[in-house]
């Protein structure tokens, strides 16, 4: 059986994912994958809300239905990518088509997930999230002095 990946490079290292979804089946469903393991969620119905939980807390990941009605996943990617440590986000939708992957993966958003959410897409796509946003904000910057020597 193939291994699935994990993000547990750091077992002392709490994957933190912030689910935002007017939806509260969106919710329930990511709840129940998540009591599976050592990651934490977190819920916003709205893009209000979940502006508060990111000022709050540390956020690796987020899960964004597509429509927050007010407002969309876009709205959410503009407003946080220019911060330190942005989560990486990961757009949600009954309707994830190609235009809908097309759209998001060359806006800036890092995976697209279809609804209803299957258990191992879920593990797959956070844990994959969570590893591209570690290395992005974790990962000590290089001296300049080894840039130069690198290139």
């Amino acid at each position: 059986m193939k291994k699935q990946p994990t993000a547990e490079t750091n077992p002392t290292r709490t994957v933190t994912v912030l689910s935002v979804s007017p939806l509260a089946d969106d919710h329930s469903s990511l709840q129940v994958v998540f009591n599976h393991s050592k990651w934490e969620l977190y819920k916003a119905d709205n893009l209000a809300s979940a502006r508060a939980v990111i000022h709050a807390r540390e956020i690796c990941v987020v899960i964004c239905e597509c429509d927050l009605s007010p407002g969309l996943w876009i709205d959410m990617l503009e407003e946080w990518r220019p911060l330190h440590g942005a989560p990486a986000l990961i757009v949600t939708s009954r309707l994830a088509d190609e235009r809908l992957w097309a759209e998001a993966l060359n806006l800036g958003a890092y995976d697209v997930l279809a609804k209803p959410f299957e258990r191992r897409e879920v593990v797959r796509s956070v844990s994959l999230a969570w590893l591209h946003w570690h290395h992005q904000h974790q990962a000590p910057a290089m001296p300049t002095d080894a840039m130069r020597a690198a290139s």
